[in-house]
């Protein structure tokens, strides 16, 4: 197996990404967003003070490994990734919400 292959069967295996995973309801997404104050900076469709959950999928999509990077991102901030605003970092988020997101965002961010 290819160096670059194996790499992305670790990301999908650590990540816990999987198809199923990423057909999870919008609502169930939009539940977890709502409670952890993301769409106070995010929305779907447009940049508010954070870039567009659509711009985020389209700048990660065709690299699985983007969700680890996604995931780093949601716990621990980020800065200088899509702007001058820092992401302040999100400790108090469960592993399993920032799953939930991960895997949306990774699915393209369907409003379906």
């Amino acid at each position: 197996m290819r160096v670059k292959q194996l790499l992305v069967c670790m990301a999908l295996v650590s990540t816990g990404f999987s198809a199923q995973a990423a057909q999870a309801s919008f609502e169930s997404v939009q539940d977890v967003l709502t409670r952890n104050a993301c769409l106070s900076c995010h929305t779907i469709d447009r940049k508010v003070v954070g870039p567009a959950y659509k711009d985020i999928a389209a700048m990660r999509k065709g690299d699985p490994a983007n969700a680890e990077v996604i995931a780093q991102h949601i716990r621990q901030g980020s800065k200088g990734v899509y702007g001058p605003l820092p992401m302040p970092a999100n400790p108090a988020i469960s592993d399993a919400d920032i799953q939930v997101v991960v895997d949306w965002i990774m699915a393209g961010a369907p409003k379906e």
